[in-house]
């Protein structure tokens, strides 16, 4: 299993992309503006999209990526998410206003199809294996534990302070990789407390509660203090390897 960071960004800018994650050549998780970094080719080989939440830029390339390939599509693209994040796709972006219902074009064919998941559940497709875990954000949200032939990652979506993500991580045997957020750095600690995310603080607070010593990618820095941010969370996270999540890192499993 190859995972292709295509953007990890908490806002856009010369270079940066917002948060999309490439499984292997057919599945997303999340896809914001980095999409649009894929090719003609790679997106017509996207067959799923496992959504976090509902925010902006984390779905924000799905409009586009299914009218960039909609003559390309053979069988509908899937997209996995609670059913509070599909029903604002539903209602606010595919509703024939803000972009055409391609859940219902064309009629005797339509080219997406939304599954709802739930917390807790998981879906294995071609031995890669997807759970849906709970998180803490401003709106329903979700993160994901992917694993395949024994290795794993997690990813944590948007989230501040929680049990559930890291009860969910401690229930397996294993975890090589966690891509986890720090949007903010200290001294906006009482916004992300509002805002439902994490600074260093938070952030070394909670991470105390996983049992496991994977390496720690940190994503969806705000732009401009990514240094500040990195720096805090290594001084508040012990005893584990912490890096800098980029654009167009890869990992193989």
């Amino acid at each position: 299993m190859d995972l292709r960071v295509l953007g990890c960004s908490g806002g856009v800018g010369v270079d940066l992309r917002t948060t999309s994650l490439l499984v292997d050549k057919d599945i997303l998780i999340d896809a914001g503006t980095g999409v649009g970094d894929l090719s003609l080719e790679e997106m017509s080989q996207i067959k799923h999209i496992f959504v976090t939440h509902s925010h902006l830029d984390h779905i924000a390339g799905i409009p586009l990526l299914i009218d960039t390939i909609f003559e390309k599509i053979e069988q509908p693209v899937v997209i996995h998410a609670q059913a509070e994040t599909l029903n604002a796709l539903q209602t606010h972006i595919f509703n024939n206003t803000i972009w055409p219902d391609f859940s219902r074009l064309p009629t005797e064919a339509p080219v997406l199809k939304y599954r709802i998941m739930e917390p807790g559940e998981s879906i294995d497709l071609n031995g890669r294996d997807f759970e849906m875990i709970k998180v803490n954000h401003a709106v329903a949200g979700v993160g994901y534990r992917v694993e395949s032939a024994g290795k794993s990652f997690a990813f944590s979506g948007d989230t501040t302070t929680n049990d559930t993500f890291w009860d969910a991580l401690n229930r397996h045997n294993n975890l090589d990789v966690l891509i986890v957020e720090a949007a903010f750095a200290n001294t906006d600690k009482e916004l992300c407390k509002i805002a439902g995310h994490y600074c260093a603080a938070l952030l070394g607070d909670d991470i105390k509660k996983l049992q496991h010593h994977p390496d720690i990618y940190i994503t969806h820095n705000k732009p401009g203090v990514e240094n500040i941010i990195l720096q805090e969370c290594k001084q508040a996270i012990s005893g584990q390897v912490i890096h800098s999540l980029q654009g167009h890192k890869t990992f193989h499993f």
